[in-house]
């Protein structure tokens, strides 16, 4: 078997989802999605990757795997290079599934679970759609509720975080994400929090409690916004709320401040999507730096590089949580990672995208029931793109050939 093809597909309606498939001799076409930013990594893919893709055996995942991240620059990070590579990967992974007639999870050794519990991510429907930068600018909150999208969580956490817990677990999710310190952190160049800010920012978990008791996981996302002092000082403030953890609450590009930092609190510090490779993991690892390790399947180097990183986590006895706040493959090929990893602790999703738009993109998506999720039945991913997705007239659609 030959790849023949490498196609990127892209739609102006989500600016940040980006699409490759991997068109073979046999007929088989791979599935694989990345994401932010996207307009360099189409070019990286077709200019880069297609020239060493095409005439390929597609089967050859760790070949190939192992050539792109030996390229010369974006080896360890999540730049254009390194999620080009991811969404290669999934793609990869895909075929191999529909040639052998299995679910990515069983050729990745199998489930460990049946199911895998979720947690929400609380954004809203527009939100980190239409903008490639991060900020509260990119929020896409709504200036009021619609009773046509119920769940607008975004705005929810904001105005009544108590009621957002109750419809939660109303579904059987009994965790829920948030970040209501950004704009504090964008305000002082995440240097300090006044008294006021600190206030305000603490009162959905004040409204969390009260409504829900500890019934309710709180997650904290920070967005790597703060400054060392600072960061310590928000923990401190919100330890008595009993928070499940605290996600990224420095960047990245200091572990030894991380490891500080979790040396601080009591809370359970997980990090970081913003990480690539296996490297750049096992440093974190190393440095005694998290509880939970949060990898993301589309910037780290796909399902190859991801499996590898659970499994390091698992030597250094931690917990894996893959991240999802992107588009529905990416979901879908991490569900098939934590169906199959023994050490999963927890899976990501955003109802807001799960009942929205997610099904609009992709035929199947992985079933949610009572707060647990599962990959979906059948071959490879075991999804494709809708009919038509492609001849969209906000579609933009490049083929390399061999």
């Amino acid at each position: 078997m030959k790849i023949t093809a490498v196609e990127t597909i892209a739609l102006d309606e989500f600016p940040n989802v980006l699409w490759v498939q991997l068109h073979t001799d046999e007929g088989l076409i791979g599935l694989g999605e990345t994401f932010y930013a996207i307009a360099p990594v189409i070019e990286h893919l077709h200019e880069t990757c297609a020239p060493y893709l095409l005439g390929r055996d597609p089967l050859r995942i760790e070949q190939i795997s192992r050539h792109f991240l030996n390229t010369y620059l974006g080896f360890n990070s999540v730049g254009v290079e390194m999620r080009a590579m991811s969404a290669i990967d999934i793609a990869l992974w895909d075929i191999f599934g529909q040639a052998t007639g299995q679910p990515i999870y069983q050729l990745l050794g199998g489930a460990c679970h049946d199911r895998v519990r979720v947690y929400n991510t609380c954004a809203g429907y527009e939100y980190v759609r239409s903008k490639p930068v991060q900020g509260t600018a990119n929020f896409g909150v709504p200036s009021r509720a619609d009773p046509g999208r119920p769940y607008e969580d975004l705005l929810a956490f904001r105005t009544d975080a108590g009621a957002l817990a109750e419809s939660l677990l109303e579904m059987g999710i009994r965790g829920m994400k948030i970040w209501p310190f950004d704009e504090a952190a964008e305000a002082s160049s995440g240097t300090d929090i006044s008294k006021d800010d600190l206030r305000k920012a603490l009162r959905p978990f004040e409204q969390i409690r009260k409504a829900v008791g500890e019934r309710m996981d709180i997650h904290v996302e920070f967005h790597s916004l703060w400054q060392l002092p600072a960061a310590i000082r928000i923990a401190q403030a919100l330890e008595p709320f009993d928070p499940y953890w605290f996600e990224d609450p420095v960047k990245m590009n200091n572990l030894d401040a991380l490891a500080d930092y979790a040396r601080r609190t009591k809370v359970w510090v997980t990090a970081s999507e913003t990480l690539g490779t296996r490297w750049g993991f096992r440093e974190l690892f190393q440095k005694h730096a998290v509880s939970v390790c949060m990898l993301d399947v589309g910037w780290t180097g796909g399902l190859s590089e991801a499996k590898k990183i659970a499994t390091l986590a698992e030597a250094h006895a931690l917990p894996v949580a893959p991240h999802d706040c992107t588009g529905p493959v990416l979901l879908t090929a991490s569900v098939h990672l934590a169906m199959n990893c023994p050490n999963t602790l927890v899976q990501e999703i955003v109802r807001a995208f799960y009942y929205d738009w997610y099904g609009k993109l992709v035929t199947e998506l992985p079933p949610i029931e009572q707060g647990t999720i599962r990959a979906p039945a059948g071959p490879g991913l075991g999804t494709r793109l809708q009919p038509g997705i492609a001849t969209r007239k906000d579609a933009r659609v490049k083929v390399s050939r061999l």
